[in-house]
Parts: structure tokens; C-alpha cells; sequence
């Protein structure tokens, strides 16, 4: 057998393997790049069978019809490549029809001169009988648009091979070699041809496609190149929520999605690979733990501040393997449970009033069963006796009378006070600051407490310039003056003196009120500081407790704090600060959220 038919034989036997990919891809015709390649190795085929038949021709006539079986092909296989490189890279996706139409024009106009060649002789001018038995028996005389195909064939794939190279860098490992089977597929045909256009009498290119199938076949079976497509990998990789980093086994980060750049902004400062302490800087404790992972695989929480919102995560590095089980890398899962957190904590706040309005449903059913029940009791026992007319002397319904009024008025206080102390609780206190003159809110004072001052001879007095002005909500001013000076009076001594003074300091005036009585002793004290307020009125202690607690609540909300000082057998003192009327509290203020 002479050269040619070695030849021809091993062209055949490039079409059938080639066919081997037809028949591959087509199982997979669903997807767009599969179809892509079903039609470049078609092309293909035809331009290996029909270069056989054109060795293996014996006359013109044999030839130009095997040279209409290769045109099947030739004037297609390079702008299906360069299409297939379009899809891979995900490039013109959203005018992929119309580029494929403009892309077609070309080829078209190849295949229809060369099918009218014999009258237009613009592909091939003439046909002359080729001297030696190697190679086919003419050889052609080239026409003007056999060299406009040649220009456009390299330049697209030039085009092709410019869409790889970025993405090359920029991909993992695996995809990585998907792209050098691509490249490697036009490379071998396109250099084979250069051979050819230099003046060798056989056209090499056909041959070239022997390595481009086995390319081709190894891609397919060992990187599944048609079924992990960087098109859907990259559509995925980069809408989904998730934060996504691919680092090599170099400990670079060589890709990331959009969503791992907004929390790693340094990501998005260069190109990939990204040494790992420029990507993740600013963030040693979490550089930290990827390092440490080594080869294992690691969950551990993150988080990281952004604006006046702290972002949550529960990361994921997993080590990648190729199909040898060796390892090529690691990747990191960064999940957003910043909502998860925050939901989570606003549960933990419902929880938490939930608790206290349990408790506070408690202490009323306490105040109920114990404060207002007997008081009201005792009321219904005198009330019953009245209505029987019982036979009382003017002293005895005198007292009775007292004692009614006394259980009415201490009742009716309470119950004012809790209505106070609850409305402070909830959020439902008015505060409506303005300036008041303190003199006259203490003479105010004085004037409502002086008839229970006046049945103990208490003496009543303030030392207070009449030049002080306070800024606070009055209705409040006004409470704690009466809580105080009452508490004064009731702990006085009988024929003693209770004083109200005050000094200006910087930017608050200190009121103090102060009794001769026997003083508070130490363990009692301790007692009326502890802020959480009794209402069981037990003692006088307890019942001083409650007042107390509402006192301390109204001061702070007028942004001020309240103390005592005491001595036992000396009296005591409580002491209050109120702003100044030239303050004025805005956003900054400790009372601007009162509502909420």
C-alpha cells in the first residue's frame, strides 16, 4: 500500500472516533454547549472523511466530489469552535442568536462559492495535475475567497483563545483543564494548516484533529467537560446568596463570588490568585483558622461589623479532591444568618416582656389579694355595722369615722401610686419638659403636705434662691417633691423641721430633702437601694420602698439621679439632680427614648 492509502485509512479512523464524540455529545443535546460540539465534530468528520477520498481519488472528477464532502466541514469547524468558547466563558449571553446568525455569514458564503466554484472560480482558480504520487493528483491553484476564509478562520480563533486566557486565571483547577482541552482542540488543527499554507502538498489539518478528539474524549470521560460547564457553574456561582472562595493548594484565593466580596471588600482590590493575607486583611483570628484547617475540613461562626449593623455568618471550609482523591484546594462557605441572629434576638426580647408582664400580672394579683383587699375589707365590716345602726357614742363614731378615712385615703394613694409606677413601666409617662421656677414647685409642695406637717408641729422651710430655674416635665417635679417631703414628714420627729434646699452646679441643680428624724439604720438602707420596688406594705419600710422606687424612675426620666445619706438618731437626707433650664436635652438625651 502506498503513503496515501496510510493516510486515507488513518483519516477514517479519525472520523470514526470523531463520530465516537458525535455520539457522545448528542446524549447530552439539552445543553447548548453539547449541541455546539455535536456540530463541530460532525464538521469535522466530513473534513476527514472527504480529505480520505480526495487522497484516494484518480481524477479530477473524484476529486472536486471529495472535495465537496470536506466543504461539509471546512468552512464551519472555526466559527463553531470560536461559538463554543462563547458559551463556555458565558460571553454574549443575552445576544447569543443574533452573534451566531452574524458569525454564520461568513461560512455560508464559503460554502456556497466552492459548491459554484466551476463557475465563479473564486475559491479555487484552477486545477493542476500534481507531478509527484504523494498527496492528492492535483494540486489547487488558490482563488481570491479561499484566502478571505483562511484570514477569518484565524482571526476567530485568535478571538476564542483571547475569551480563554482571563478566565484561565481566574478559574479553579478543574475548570482549568476543561479550558487547555478547548484550547489544545484548535491549536492542533490550526498549526497543522499553518504547515500546509507554507507549501507542503498535503494538507495536514485533517491530521490535526486526531489529537484534538482525543483531547476532546479525555475531557469529556475524565472532566466531564460537558457536564460541568463553566456557563451554569458561574451562573450559580455568582447569584447565590451564599459567600463562595476557592483557594488552590498554594493557600491563594483563585476565585469568589459577589457575595464573598461584599463582606472580603479587599477581594475585589486585584485580580486572582489573591495571596490569602491581602483577600481576608483586617481579619487575622479568621486568616487564622482557614491556615489551621489544613487538610480538614472546619465549621466555625464568623462576624463581622458593617455600618451600624453587625453581619452574622456560619462558615464552611471544605477541602476539594480531584478525581485521584489528591487534594487541589479548599472552599469556603460563608451563610448569612445575620436575619436567623437578629430574629433570634428580637424572640429573646418578646420572651423577656412576656416574663415581666407575667410578673407584673403577678405583683397586681399580690397588691389585690393583700394592699387594696383588707383595707377595703375593713371599710365593708364599718360600713355593715353603720347600716345596723349600732348604738355609738360621739367619741367612738368619731374614731370610726377617722379610721374609715384614713383606710380610704391610704388605699386611694396606693392606687394612685401604681398607676403611676405602672404608666412609668410601660412606656406611657408624658414626658413634656419645660422651665419652672423650683421655689414655687416646692412652695407647691409644702402647701398640699402642710396640713400632715401641721398636725405633727412639723416646721416646714426651703433655702432655695428664687432665681432657680429647673428644665423637667412638672406633673413629675411635682411627684417627687411630694414623695420626698411626705417620706420627710412621716419619719420626722414630732415639733421638729423638715428643709428643702438647693445649689446650682455646672449644668444641674441639686435638691435635697432633709428630716431630724431617727434616721435609716444600715441594713434598712441597703434595703430602700435596691431599685426593684415592694408593694406589700408590711412595714413602713416596704411602703417607703415603693415610693422610693417611683421617685428613683421619675428623676431618671428627667435625666437626673437620686441618693440618700443617712445617720442613725440624726436624721436623713435624700438628694436629687434636675437639669438646668439653659440645658436642653436633644436627640442625645437620656429621656429622648422614653416611649419606646
Amino acid at each position: 500500500m502506498d503513503n496515501n492509502v496510510w493516510m486515507s485509512i488513518l483519516l477514517f479512523v479519525v472520523a470514526g472516533y470523531g463520530s465516537y464524540i458525535v455520539a457522545l455529545t448528542y446524549r447530552k443535546r439539552r445543553m447548548p454547549i453539547a449541541r455546539t460540539m455535536f456540530w463541530t465534530m460532525l464538521c469535522a468528520s466530513f473534513y476527514s472523511v472527504g480529505y480520505g477520498f480526495e487522497l484516494l481519488s484518480r481524477n479530477l472528477g473524484q476529486m472536486k466530489l471529495a472535495l465537496q464532502i470536506e466543504y461539509l466541514g471546512i468552512p464551519f469547524v472555526s466559527t463553531l469552535w470560536l461559538f463554543l468558547a462563547i458559551q463556555f466563558t458565558g460571553r454574549a449571553a443575552r445576544n447569543r442568536k443574533p452573534l451566531a446568525l452574524f458569525l454564520a455569514i461568513v461560512p455560508c458564503i464559503i460554502f456556497v462559492l466552492h459548491l459554484t466554484n466551476d463557475w465563479n472560480h473564486l475559491i479555487y482558480k484552477d486545477y493542476i495535475p500534481n507531478a509527484s504520487s504523494f498527496g492528492p493528483p492535483y494540486v489547487t491553484l488558490k482563488g481570491p475567497w479561499y484566502w478571505v476564509h483562511v484570514i477569518y478562520n484565524y482571526a476567530i480563533l485568535v478571538v476564542g483563545f483571547l475569551l480563554f486566557i482571563p478566565m484561565y486565571y481566574r478559574s479553579s483547577r478543574i475548570v482549568r483543564k476543561q479550558i487547555v482541552i478547548l484550547m489544545l482542540g484548535a491549536a492542533a488543527p490550526m498549526l497543522s494548516n499553518l504547515v500546509y499554507l507554507f507549501g507542503v502538498v498535503v494538507d495536514l489539518t485533517p491530521f490535526g484533529f486526531i489529537l484534538s478528539g482525543l483531547a476532546y474524549i479525555w475531557g469529556i470521560l475524565r472532566f466531564n467537560l460537558l457536564r460541568l460547564t463553566p456557563l451554569a457553574m458561574n451562573k450559580v456561582f455568582h447569584t447565590i446568596r451564599d459567600g463562595v472562595v476557592i483557594m488552590g493548594e498554594d493557600n491563594q484565593v483563585i476565585s469568589f463570588n459577589r457575595a464573598a466580596e461584599s463582606v472580603f471588600p479587599g477581594l475585589g482590590k486585584r485580580r486572582a490568585p489573591i495571596p490569602l493575607d491581602e483577600a481576608f486583611r483586617g481579619h487575622e483570628p479568621f486568616l487564622e483558622r482557614i491556615i489551621a484547617a489544613q487538610l480538614r475540613d472546619d465549621r466555625f461562626p464568623f462576624q463581622v461589623d458593617r455600618e451600624l449593623r453587625t453581619l452574622h455568618f456560619n462558615c464552611g471550609l471544605t477541602v476539594l479532591y480531584d478525581t485521584t482523591d489528591q487534594p487541589i484546594g479548599k472552599m469556603l462557605i460563608l451563610n448569612d444568618v445575620t436575619e436567623l441572629k437578629e430574629n433570634e434576638s428580637r424572640l429573646r426580647e418578646n420572651a423577656r416582656q412576656l416574663s415581666e408582664l407575667n410578673s407584673f400580672k403577678d405583683k397586681l394579683f399580690t397588691i389585690v389579694a393583700h394592699d387594696i383587699r383588707d383595707p377595703v375589707a375593713v371599710l365593708v365590716s364599718m360600713t355593715d355595722l353603720l347600716r345596723n345602726r349600732m348604738q355609738l357614742s360621739e367619741k367612738e363614731f368619731s374614731e370610726w369615722m377617722e379610721e374609715m378615712h384614713g383606710q380610704m385615703r391610704s388605699t386611694l394613694s396606693l392606687i394612685d401610686s401604681l398607676l403611676d409606677w405602672y404608666r412609668s413601666q410601660k412606656g406611657q409617662v408624658t414626658y413634656e419638659p419645660n422651665d419652672w421656677n423650683l421655689r414655687q414647685a416646692v412652695n407647691q409642695s409644702f402647701a398640699v403636705a402642710g396640713g400632715k406637717a401641721a398636725l405633727r408641729q412639723i416646721a416646714l422651710t426651703e433655702r432655695i434662691d428664687p432665681s432657680v430655674t429647673v428644665y423637667a416635665d412638672r406633673e413629675m417635679l411635682d411627684l417627687i417633691l411630694r414623695n420626698l417631703i411626705s417620706n420627710a414628714i412621716k419619719y420626722a420627729s414630732s415639733g421638729g423641721n423638715v428643709e428643702v434646699a438647693a445649689a446650682v452646679e455646672r449644668t444641674e441643680v441639686i435638691v435635697s430633702v432633709t428630716d431630724d428624724g431617727p434616721g435609716i439604720d444600715r441594713e434598712t438602707a441597703e434595703r430602700l437601694r435596691q431599685e426593684m420596688p415592694t408593694f406589700r406594705k408590711e412595714s413602713e419600710e416596704e411602703e417607703a420602698r415603693f415610693g422610693l422606687t417611683l421617685t428613683r424612675e421619675f428623676v431618671r426620666i428627667n435625666g437626673g439621679r437620686l441618693w440618700f445619706d443617712s445617720e442613725s438618731g440624726r436624721g436623713t437626707r435624700f438628694y436629687f439632680t434636675v437639669p438646668c433650664s439653659a440645658q436642653r436635652f436633644d436627640s442625645h438625651s437620656p429621656i429622648a427614648n422614653i416611649s419606646q
